[in-house]
């Protein structure tokens, strides 16, 4: 019986582990896939405060030796489902199961990809789905934004300050954004946007040099020339399996008060899989720290 099993290990779950274990708990670590969540592909993380620069992966080994060696356990699991054992729970996973006095979700998300081929290979070698985080890397050269809503039309507007030339496509004929960010996007003189692409290639060998669209309307083939590619078309959550514990927005991201708390009392959520308007590493820490000190409260 742990005191806290966190299901995720990015840096969430793992500042989670390290407030919990400097208050004198134990702690289970379970992770399906690999150590450091998203920021793990990250070539370089340069907006961590007192860190200059280091790679996503790097900051995520740090992380993950610090916990351990503070007493941390750790198992390479799915975690299926939570179920409830008196005041405690149990989680489910595809090959044990393991007993805990409350649960940490911090089960991330993902960003949609556009589903082309390299695509993965080519993150971090001009594709970004984070233009906060890696916008200032393309400053001074041409980018690609794809998408059509808020976040797509933020991130242009953003790069528009850094890059010489943002070009925005987007899938329909219309932006989905609020009026207000669609009248700047206009004003900027240094972006372009054409609507009814369909995404066809990526252009480039090991880097990115550009894009090859389709014209959903006239059928011809659109090519742009660019140093990086933004991809902005949503994230995507995984937490329909906790569904009974705790409550799910319209976009199925969990819904806590302050403290991380969930609907449930004993289960919490912290980081990219709970509702948030910000989706940051340095967030994603905060939310650790606060969700840890919550839980100490809570055993106590």
């Amino acid at each position: 019986m742990y005191d806290s099993i966190i299901i995720g290990c990015g840096p969430a779950g793992m500042t989670s582990a390290l407030y919990l274990l400097r208050a004198g708990k134990s702690v289970l670590l379970l992770e399906r896939e690999g150590i450091g969540g998203q920021i793990a592909k990250s070539p370089r993380l340069e907006n961590y405060p007192s860190i200059k620069s280091i790679s996503g992966d790097e900051f995520s080994n740090n992380l993950f030796e610090q916990v351990t060696e503070l007493g941390a356990q750790f198992e390479f699991e799915n975690a299926i489902s939570i179920s409830k054992i008196g005041e405690a729970f149990l989680v489910k996973g595809d090959y044990s199961e393991f007993e805990g006095r409350t649960v940490v979700l911090a089960t991330g998300c993902h960003h949609r990809k556009l589903g082309l081929p390299r695509e993965d290979e080519l993150v971090g070698h001009g594709i970004s789905y984070c233009a906060t985080c890696d916008g200032a890397f393309f400053k001074g050269q041409d980018v690609i934004v794809v998408g059509d809503a808020n976040t797509a039309l933020q991130y242009s507007l953003l790069l528009s300050d850094l890059c010489v030339h943002v070009q925005i496509c987007t899938l329909f004929g219309h932006f989905f954004a609020d009026d207000i960010l669609v009248k700047r996007i206009k004003e900027r003189e240094n972006v372009s946007y054409r609507h009814n692409l369909s995404a066809k290639e990526y252009l480039g060998d090991k880097e990115i040099e550009g894009m090859t669209f389709v014209d959903t309307q006239a059928g011809d083939e659109v090519t742009y020339k660019a140093n990086g590619v933004f991809i902005c078309i949503g994230q995507q959550p995984d937490n329909e399996r906790f569904s009974e514990f705790v409550e799910l927005n319209d976009q199925g991201f969990i819904v806590t008060d302050e403290n991380m708390a969930t609907k449930t009392p004993g289960v919490f959520a912290v980081g990219d899989c709970r509702a948030k308007s910000i989706r940051q590493v340095v967030t994603a820490t905060n939310d650790g720290a606060t969700a840890a000190i919550a839980i100490s409260k809570y055993l106590n």
